[in-house]
């Protein structure tokens, strides 16, 4: 348990405009599984979920750029995402998602943890995607693109407001 891993999980998608305008997400395909998904990691030492997905987009893809936070957030069996790594009381653990705006042009190197990368339609993500995390985090980001910019501040206030009544 000395670990400098947080209990806690991003999920980082990539998104870019092509020349018409439409919006791309990038999905990257697992060395180990061979499944797509966004790009994904824990966080270290006292990082906040925010940094880690920045240090995550870096590290795997060498991406850097505006991060938006997304409302989505899913929870996860920590054995299965890190083992027992903080203790057999840690047995879910947080994933909190993202999208970073990336420059069409700025080149992606690819980490040893997937075998490719590529851009696709929400369409075409969505079908990619194994996991309902994933699908819904990308939802959100290709609502709040598309609808200018939602606020998911907003929406959670919104939601506080209905449990109060």
């Amino acid at each position: 348990m000395n670990s400098t891993r947080q209990p806690f999980q991003v999920l980082v998608f990539p998104y870019t405009t092509d020349n018409n305008g439409e919006y791309k997400f990038a999905l990257f395909q697992r060395s180990d599984e061979y499944y797509w998904q966004g790009i994904a990691g824990g966080g270290e030492h006292n990082e906040k979920p925010i940094d880690a997905a920045s240090r995550e987009a870096f590290e795997e893809a060498a991406i850097s750029g505006e991060i938006l936070e997304l409302v989505s957030t899913a929870n996860l069996p920590a054995p299965a995402v890190a083992g027992f790594l903080w203790g057999e009381g840690v047995f879910i653990i947080p994933e909190y998602s993202f999208g970073i705006a990336v420059n069409a042009d700025a080149p992606i190197k690819i980490s040893r943890e997937h075998t490719t990368y590529q851009w696709f339609t929400f369409g075409e993500a969505i079908e990619k995607l194994k996991w309902d995390s994933n699908k819904t985090a990308l939802w959100e980001l290709s609502y709040r693109l598309t609808h200018n910019g939602i606020d998911g501040y907003h929406n959670r206030k919104l939601i506080q407001s209905f449990s109060q009544t």
